[in-house]
């Protein structure tokens, strides 16, 4: 279990109270004019808002670029890695026709009044390895074949399967926004993965089938022609035991496995440490090293070569160029994380984090709540739930001091569940489902952005009622 950060560790303030405030508000305030108005990406941003922090809060020039140098690198090293991992494993599945194995298995089993669950648990299959994007584009196509095919609404079919993405994106690793919340607070990746499930599933049902049944009787559309005829996707593949390359498909027992692989090796790091107490045992080693996210998601890309890549009739090359396409993807979302780190290290440093936790220890205000609350104001700000996480997890380090492992991961799924509350213009996946629903703006927000204030607020509440019992 990682520690969390003693008193005696957490810097001084540097400045007056009002002085630290204020650097916050400014940094804060500029990342979100810059991203929203000036249009600028979010790694520059980030940037000119750390400057700003360590400006306004009076700190050295040369300190405050070397906090922020020493933020973007750990942050780097510790959750760059990860994604990168993740994209290379997430591209195997894609290419591989494994994806298309699990939604054709899930689907093509169910009846149609189950069809909104199966899509909600697709989508949350889905989700796990691949960030939301990659696994929207993919599912539309499903989407559409399933809705056109059952004559169910396409809100009432979709709605679960972005419930089950959009879940898996905020709440549950080896995704960005939790891994760089895990990493800011120190949590336990294990625990926060196990709790992060237990809060995703409930939610998921909640936000995903029984909301899509209502938000499928307000908005109704009709099921674009896209992807209807080709064999062009996904949907056109149902039933076949063949990819569009004309490789064959690994099948769902396969694939599940190895999807699961690096998730099961996490939460059995988190069970051992919880069941061997002494750190020698050979056991508890062999699960300690197998369970980190490095090695587990290094296992599951190699796993992945061969069985989404040799297994499946590709050459050498083609595995290693399969891996490779799926870095430049990533790349942008690598440096918006690393630049989110060097803006919590000037944050950080300049004591802001110490003086917030006095304050909320003082005013006895809900950690929970408050982090909560900070992700849901970035979040409708910015419009990015990866920013959302990064700032207000940031703010949440010296408030965590000398919680339990299980506290502070509770305060990462806060945290998350605010950074998912209501996708407005400002936010990409907002025009991404609006464009491939085919909905107007104000149908948009009366499906999707409804759909992502349930998911946060049922997210929130989870994790309340789990606080109360852990």
């Amino acid at each position: 279990m990682t520690p969390t950060l003693l008193a005696a560790d957490m810097p001084q303030p540097v400045a007056a109270g009002w002085q630290l405030i204020l650097a916050a508000v400014v940094g804060i305030a500029l990342i979100v004019v810059l991203i929203t108005v000036v249009k600028l990406h979010p790694f520059l941003a980030l940037i000119f808002g750390s400057l700003a922090v360590g400006s306004v809060a009076g700190e050295n020039p040369e300190k405050v670029l070397k906090s922020f140098a020493d933020g973007f690198g750990s942050t780097a090293a510790s959750v760059g890695i990860l994604i990168a991992l993740g994209a290379m494993f997430a591209k195997l599945l894609a290419d591989s026709g494994g994806a298309e194995e699990i939604v054709d298995t899930i689907v093509g089993h169910a009846s149609p009044r189950a069809l909104p669950w199966a899509m909600a648990l697709v989508g949350a299959i889905i989700g796990l390895p691949m960030f939301f994007e990659i696994g929207l584009v993919l599912l539309m196509p499903v989407i559409y074949l399933v809705a056109r095919r059952s004559q169910q609404s396409l809100i009432t079919v979709g709605i679960p399967a972005l419930a089950g993405l959009s879940a898996m994106h905020g709440l549950v690793p080896p995704h960005p926004g939790p891994l760089v919340a895990i990493s800011n607070l120190h949590a336990d990746l294990g625990i926060t993965l196990a709790l992060g499930v237990v809060v995703a599933i409930p939610t998921v049902i909640v936000a995903g089938p029984l909301f899509g049944r209502l938000a499928g009787r307000w908005v109704v559309l009709e099921v674009p022609d896209r992807f209807s005829t080709g064999g062009s996707g996904p949907a056109d593949e149902i039933h076949s035991d063949t990819t569009e390359q004309g490789r064959r498909r690994p099948s769902f027992r396969i694939t599940m496995s190895s999807v699961l692989l690096p998730v099961v090796l996490m939460l059995g790091k988190a069970v051992a440490d919880i069941l061997v107490k002494d750190e020698k045992v050979p056991a508890r080693v062999v699960f300690d090293v197998l369970g980190t996210p490095l090695v587990a998601l290094l296992i599951a890309v190699v796993v992945g070569m061969f069985t989404f890549g040799v297994g499946v009739g590709m050459s050498h090359g083609e595995v290693a160029k399969c891996v490779e396409s799926g870095l430049p993807p990533v790349a942008g979302i690598i440096l918006i994380v690393a630049a989110g780190g060097g803006f919590k290290q000037i944050l950080v440093d300049s004591g802001i984090g110490t003086m917030l936790a006095d304050w909320a220890k003082g005013a006895h205000v809900s950690v929970l709540l408050l982090a909560w609350l900070i992700a849901v104001l970035i979040r409708l700000a910015t419009g990015s739930a990866t920013v959302a996480t990064v700032t207000a997890s940031s703010l949440m380090l010296g408030l965590v001091e000398g919680m339990s492992g299980s506290g502070v991961a509770l305060v990462v799924l806060a945290v998350g569940a605010g950074s998912l509350f209501f996708s407005f213009v400002n936010d990409a996946g907002f025009w991404l489902v609006n464009q491939y629903f085919g909905m107007t703006v104000g149908q948009t927000i009366k499906t999707w952005s409804l759909m992502e204030t349930v998911l946060s607020v049922v997210g929130f509440v989870l994790v309340l009622l789990l606080n109360l019992v852990i």
